[in-house]
């Protein structure tokens, strides 16, 4: 047998030609665009920036008031003065949007949510004070009865079961409540069939035309929604659970048809929500549909990160960067987080 050093010069390029076209190595070397920060920037596929984000912030009664939500670490419930200044700093941060979520006091809770009606609600109120203070921001809002229920559930609940078409007539009139307070996004996070198609069309009729509609096209019913729960005050109340509306989380051919009809039905954008344990699914609505796409990093992705975060088992500087540059590369056009307003800081920084 000839060693190899034996061999002629000629054999040995063959050899290394043979060897180059088998692998791509050495003619191919992929460190070489990651040895350098610039080298890295350059050929980056996707970027964060504080265009990219939502941010959800939680309103309550009262004047220069707050109240640390307890399982999510740095979000606080702000009184609508409070909530305005908030709105400020977003605007200025280059954030784009806020979601605007009420924690409606016990006394105006009832089972048939009609707090959700009143034009002069936490929600509305809010929206107006933000609208006054900071026009060029834009507001979102939820749609959706459990923050105004005794019984924590999206509608109205007759004999343990949620009805469907009679819950959709609230939501159209919480929707143009909030219309007419000034949002520009509405947000049915509800989960009743035909709710986006019943909006649009009231919308539409009510003079609201250039209103927004992001649907919660993907909602599943899952555990990571805890801490949310506790923030809008209704995780004492909740009877039962969710998974006769809110998708099961087994499921993703489920998401694409929800899709075909939230799009048909006059949905402008369109969401996942959970966020990371869902990426397939943003994923997939993206390249199938090609429509405005967002995920929801919800609360209790959010309370998981914080708690490893102040635990010092991660790194808060790096870990939640790259969690959000995980819903930017499986195809979401943006994401609300709570990070939203620390994390565009950091980037403006």
């Amino acid at each position: 047998m000839t060693h190899p050093r034996s061999q002629s010069p000629d054999a040995l390029a063959g050899d290394t030609a043979d060897q180059t076209a088998a692998s791509g190595y050495p003619a191919t070397r992929l460190r070489r665009t990651r040895q350098s920060d610039w080298a890295r920037r350059l050929v980056r596929q996707t970027t964060l920036s504080p265009d990219d984000f939502i941010w959800p912030i939680f309103v309550m009664g009262g004047k220069n008031q707050r109240e640390q939500v307890s399982s999510m670490p740095g979000v606080e419930r702000l009184s609508i003065d409070l909530a305005v200044i908030a709105a400020k700093e977003a605007r200025d941060l280059g954030i784009p949007v806020i979601a605007v979520f009420p924690n409606t006091p016990p006394e105006k809770r009832t089972g048939d949510g009609r707090e959700a009606l009143n034009r002069d609600n936490l929600v509305c109120t809010a929206v107006r004070a933000i609208k006054d203070a900071v026009p060029d921001i834009g507001i979102m809002t939820d749609v959706a009865l459990d923050p105004f229920t005794t019984h924590g559930h999206d509608g109205l609940l007759r004999d343990g079961r949620i009805l469907n078409d009679e819950t959709i007539e609230i939501l159209v009139g919480q929707s143009l409540v909030q219309a007419e307070a000034g949002c520009d996004i509405i947000g049915p996070s509800d989960m009743m069939d035909g709710r986006v198609g019943a909006i649009r069309a009231a919308l539409e009729t009510s003079g609201f035309q250039d209103v927004m509609i992001m649907a919660y096209t993907a909602k599943y019913a899952s555990a990571f929604y805890g801490p949310f729960r506790e923030a809008v005050g209704s995780s004492g109340t909740l009877s039962g659970d969710k998974k006769t509306y809110q998708m099961d989380f087994a499921n993703v051919d489920e998401c694409v048809r929800e899709a075909e009809l939230d799009i048909a039905e006059g949905a402008d954008m369109i969401m996942v929500k959970p966020g990371m344990p869902y990426l397939d699914v943003v994923s997939r609505l993206k390249s199938e549909f090609h429509v405005p796409t967002f995920a929801y990093q919800v609360s209790g992705e959010y309370a998981m990160l914080m708690a490893a975060v102040q635990n010092g088992w991660l790194d808060g500087n790096t870990v939640i960067i790259e969690a959000l540059q995980s819903f930017k590369r499986a195809g979401a056009d943006g994401v609300l987080t709570y990070f939203a307003r620390d994390l565009a800081r950091k980037l403006n920084d």
